[in-house]
């Protein structure tokens, strides 16, 4: 087992922050991990098993070992006339495997285009976008307990799914590392269209519904709008966007007729966060190197080198201001450390 020692993290994390860890490592396999899980630096250090880096912000080095997950892998189990089921390694880039699930011509994830990521973290954060989340495609989660090395697997209805939320966030948080993934997608296309501008773009680009087409679609939407890390360091949606009672929010329209709702059931409403933050003022807002992007208000960006420090401290500025004008709190989507 090799471990780096004050190891940068730059290439670790979406926004770019060089932060560094006392010690780092990485592991292509169960059997890697659980070696890794026995060593003594393991047993004595703070543990971070990181994936992809897109839904993290460096705020300070990280004093212990971190673990990147390149566990790989994409391969169809079972299936029947209607229905595949497919395992999927932790490791692999979350936007790779909706292309692949497209070339397969399966339907379910393709809505989820173009979310950064890997596979591991969608079922910890709930991913979803386009109206689709990716609990309604998860047939099970395969993890391993870090304090005893064992191998389990935990059923979808076992998950504590909720809107970017799930079990692996509060009871198991810290507990497990996800290793594979199982998905379940149809056969048969879905075509889930009516959320955002998707039948716009389809009318646009004088293509049909199918989940070629509207994936496409969608990464033309988020091309447009949404800066790519590689070249503008962020973590996509920085904000959940609000659920709250749909009374509440009749009342919030007689005040802000253009504010823009989702029904997510009879009695609530979810409110996109975007327009909160552009409609408030904060769309292009900057601060030195941390920034509202100028496209999008619900992604914060680094400039270049904009600290863990000065993009956190840029969203509790705007969740002060959000709150102060419309009595709504916005939560963040992104984890701290």
């Amino acid at each position: 087992m090799n471990f780096s020692q004050n190891y940068s993290l730059k290439n670790y994390n979406t926004f770019g922050i060089d932060a560094k860890a006392k010690y780092f490592s990485t592991f292509n396999s169960e059997e890697e991990l659980t070696d890794l899980l026995e060593s003594k630096i393991t047993q004595k250090e703070p543990l971070l098993i990181l994936g992809g880096g897109s839904n993290i912000l460096f705020t300070k080095d990280f004093d212990g070992l971190v673990l990147a997950n390149e566990i790989k892998g994409t391969k169809i189990i079972s299936e029947n006339k209607n229905y595949s089921t497919i395992k999927v390694g932790a490791g692999e880039v979350w936007h790779d495997f909706v292309l692949w699930s497209i070339e397969k011509n399966l339907s379910g994830i393709e809505n989820l285009a173009l979310i950064p990521g890997l596979v591991g973290a969608s079922p910890m954060q709930n991913i979803g976008a386009y109206g689709i989340e990716v609990k309604d495609v998860i047939e099970s989660v395969d993890f391993i307990e870090i304090d005893s090395g064992n191998k389990k697997t935990i059923e979808n209805s076992e998950c504590d799914f909720g809107y970017r939320d799930s079990i692996f966030k509060h009871k198991l948080k810290g507990k497990v590392v996800i290793t594979k993934v199982i998905f379940k997608l149809s056969k048969k296309p879905l075509n889930k269209t009516t959320y955002g501008t998707i039948e716009r773009e389809l009318k646009y680009l004088n293509l049909e519904a199918n989940p070629k087409n509207i994936a496409q679609a969608i990464m033309n939407i988020r091309n447009r709008k949404l800066p790519d890390p590689r070249i503008l360091g962020n973590s996509g949606s920085f904000f959940k966007n609000p659920v709250i009672e749909t009374i509440k929010f009749e009342e919030l329209k007689k005040e802000f007729p253009e504010m823009v709702g989702y029904k997510v059931s009879k009695k609530e409403t979810k409110i996109a966060a975007g327009w909160l933050i552009d409609n408030a003022g904060l769309k292009g807002y900057r601060k030195a190197d941390a920034g509202v992007h100028k496209k999008q208000a619900l992604v914060l960006v680094n400039y270049g080198n904009a600290t863990g420090l000065e993009i956190i401290n840029l969203a509790k500025e705007i969740q002060a201001v959000v709150e102060a004008k419309y009595n709504l709190q916005i939560d963040l989507e992104v984890n701290i450390l």
